[in-house]
């Protein structure tokens, strides 16, 4: 398979590459958990949220919506789900780590072929902007496990309405597709995948 940079043109697709002070969050990052098996996702954690750099970025990258910033931790090799938002999502890395991308247009009579999803490699201490229309789920490690901050609209990922008709829909502001393989079909998540479940080597 191969592995974009995000640096590279094939990104422009799916997001941005986002400056600033990051520092303080990745500091925080470093002190959160990381299982030695499978991930952790924690939407919003308060000492994240805590650091002067939440309020620039409520105001310069989400136009002062409220956000909430989290985390997601651990060890991954499998693409197994594919989620969008109706929002963007900023993710920065601790250190080298793989992202699996796709295009919500990509999608076909609910259904996406996993042949169309590219890799891209986000370097440590990087930030991207993922756009409303990328596809994405967990980080894929490099070397060992990942640290990832997450941030997102508040209220994003809390449980989904109970009179939503969507399938697809998993909880608030997220549609998830999963590959039949993947252990969220067994959490009722939408079969939505199909083709290899990519595993990153």
């Amino acid at each position: 398979m191969k592995i974009y940079s995000v640096y590279d043109k094939e990104f422009r697709a799916y997001g941005a590459v986002r400056e600033g002070d990051f520092s303080g969050l990745l500091r925080v990052l470093a002190k959160t958990e990381c299982p030695e098996e499978g991930t952790v996702y924690v939407a919003s954690y308060a000492p994240l949220e805590a650091d002067p750099a939440t309020r620039e970025i409520e105001r310069e990258l989400y136009g002062g919506m409220p956000i909430q910033i989290g985390y997601c931790n651990g060890h991954n090799v499998r693409l197994d789900c594919l989620e969008f938002h109706k929002s963007s999502e900023i993710d920065m890395m601790e250190s080298d780590t793989v992202l699996f991308f796709g295009l919500e247009s990509e999608i076909r009579d609910g259904k996406y072929d996993t042949s169309l999803v590219r890799a891209f490699l986000v370097p440590a201490g990087c930030a991207v902007e993922l756009y409303a229309t990328t596809l994405h789920y967990a980080p894929c490690r490099v070397d060992g496990g990942f640290r990832m901050v997450v941030i997102l609209p508040r209220g994003t990922n809390l449980p989904r309405p109970a009179s939503a008709r969507d399938p697809m829909l998993f909880g608030c502001n997220k549609w998830l597709l999963a590959h039949p393989d993947a252990p969220e079909i067994r959490m009722g998540a939408y079969n939505g995948l199909t083709g290899e479940n990519l595993v990153l080597t």
